[in-house]
Formats: structure tokens, C-alpha cells, sequence
């Protein structure tokens, strides 16, 4: 799969302009944290904070660039100074990334269905969640899902376990719109992913939300958080000691209100009072 590569276009914030260490900032589509095209270009989470951290640390040399999700983990294995600021943490990243305190909280990952075919959840739903592990198991089902994709410790789990005939993995630039596709036409009835990103994907192809049907899985927590994570060097932890320290500083409200916005109405009240609940903690143990 050849890597997309090539530097955002757009007017340069004043604090990239200093000289300094340079350091690269990626970017990669993945609503609603970043929109490269549509409606709301420019307009995701990341899309939001990141001018603030550049304005933060004008002792860099910052540049922003779009990639695809292959080309922004390699990268990241690279000894250049490259940071990603939306990514999922876990033990076996941490080992060649080096990673921020938490940035913001998402809803986690749930499981997708066309309303015509929810029946075939039923034998595993308890307590309106999916029993996931034992879907995959009971090779029932195949589940769409992005190749090379972090879903979090737990999912990531259940997913290499899983019988290779389970999982239906897509890969390319578009990979979310091309398993919506496939869905609705019946080739993949089951779904995995954040509600946010599945809800803006297929309002861009003309699914209506009430034409889906989504379901938390069991075991995974309500929410993750995310993170920023630099490469693994001397100069990338150096870089996370000082985001850390713009974080700090930063409006809370204006980062969660941001994903907030993108959630359906009933989720909204319980996720602005979850997360900060969830930071207030963080900087009062």
C-alpha cells in the first residue's frame, strides 16, 4: 500500500515561524478528532488543539503533515522528531512511543448494526451489551474492521484470539466508508468502531442514523482516553515533557466540549460530567 505524504496547506501559525528543533506533527483523517474534506473540514478535536500546543511551544520548529495510518506508525519507529497527537496508549506501543499524560477522553468502541439485521446480536446481548468474545467465537458473524487498527487493550485482545475467519479487515485510506458500504449491501452485517467516527462516515454517504443500531460491548469501559505520543528518543520524550506542561495549561471545557459536539444528544450531558469528573481526578488524586 503506497503511503499518501505531503504537507497541509493553509496559513502558518506565528509560533511556526520561530526556529528552533524541528518537530513534525501528524495528521491523519480520523473524524471527529481530525477532517481533512467534507462539511467540517478543519473543524475535528485535534484540528482544534493542535494550533494551541504549536502556540504553546514556540521553542520548535513545528510543521504539520497529512498521512495515512501505516505511514504515521512508521514514522513514529523513525529518529526524526515526530509526534501524533491522537493515539490510543498500550503496553506494547509504549515500548517504541513515547506517550503524553491523557488529552482527551472518547466514548469507546461498540459494535454497529443495520436495524433489518439486529436480530443477529440477540443470543449475545446481556444487559444491552454485546458479549463480543463470544460472537468472534461462535463464528456466526463476520466483523468489519480496520486493518492495523488500535481499538484499545481489550478489543485488541479479544481480536488476535479471535478465529482468523471471524474478521473481515479493510484496509486503505478509506477504510470506515468502505466497510459502511459493504454493510449496506448485505456483504458484512456486523460492525466495529467509535459511534462518532461511524456516525459522521455515513452521513458523508447518505446512511440516516436511525438505519443503524449500536451497541456497547461488554467489558470495554464507557470511554478511552487518548494521547499524544512522540517518537521514542531522547528529543521526542524531551518534547513530551514540555506538551505535558502546555496540557496543563490548556482550557479543559473548550477540548471537551469539542468532542461532545459530536455526540448524539442523549450521550452528551453524561460525557461532559464523566470526563471531568475523570480530569478533575487526574490533577487531585
Amino acid at each position: 500500500m503506497l503511503a499518501i505524504l505531503f504537507l497541509l496547506p493553509g496559513p502558518i501559525p506565528s509560533a511556526m515561524a520561530q526556529t528552533g528543533e524541528p518537530l513534525i506533527w501528524l495528521k491523519r483523517d480520523l473524524p471527529p478528532l481530525t477532517i481533512f474534506d467534507g462539511p467540517k473540514k478543519g473543524l475535528g478535536v485535534i484540528d482544534q488543539l493542535l494550533p494551541m500546543l504549536i502556540a504553546g511551544m514556540p521553542q520548535y520548529q513545528h510543521s504539520v503533515m497529512r498521512v495515512n495510518r501505516a505511514r504515521g506508525l512508521q514514522m513514529l519507529h523513525e529518529p526524526s522528531l515526530v509526534c501524533d497527537a491522537a493515539l490510543n496508549w498500550s503496553k506494547e506501543r509504549e515500548k517504541w512511543i513515547a506517550f503524553s499524560i491523557p488529552v482527551f477522553r472518547a466514548m469507546s468502541n461498540g459494535l454497529a448494526v443495520r436495524r433489518v439485521d439486529q436480530k443477529v446480536l440477540t443470543p449475545f446481548i446481556k444487559d444491552d451489551e454485546v458479549d463480543l468474545a463470544a460472537l468472534l467465537a461462535s463464528g456466526s458473524e463476520k466483523l468489519g474492521i480496520i486493518a492495523e487498527r488500535n481499538y484499545g487493550e481489550y478489543l485488541d485482545g479479544l481480536l488476535k484470539q479471535a478465529p482468523a475467519d471471524a474478521l473481515a479487515p479493510h484496509y486503505g485510506n478509506d477504510a470506515l466508508g468502505s466497510l459502511l458500504q459493504m454493510q449496506r449491501l448485505g456483504r458484512l452485517r456486523l460492525l466495529l468502531g467509535y459511534r462518532p467516527e461511524i456516525r459522521y462516515q455515513a452521513s458523508l454517504q447518505g446512511i440516516a442514523e436511525d438505519e443503524l443500531q449500536f451497541y456497547p460491548i461488554r467489558g470495554t469501559g464507557k470511554y478511552l482516553s487518548g494521547y499524544i505520543g512522540c517518537t521514542d528518543t531522547p528529543k521526542g520524550r524531551q518534547a513530551i515533557v514540555e506538551i505535558n506542561q502546555v496540557l496543563r495549561t490548556l482550557p479543559r471545557e473548550r477540548l471537551d466540549e469539542a468532542y461532545a459536539a459530536w455526540l448524539d444528544p442523549e450521550s452528551r450531558s453524561d460525557y461532559l460530567k464523566d470526563t471531568k469528573a475523570f480530569f478533575d481526578n487526574l490533577a487531585h488524586p
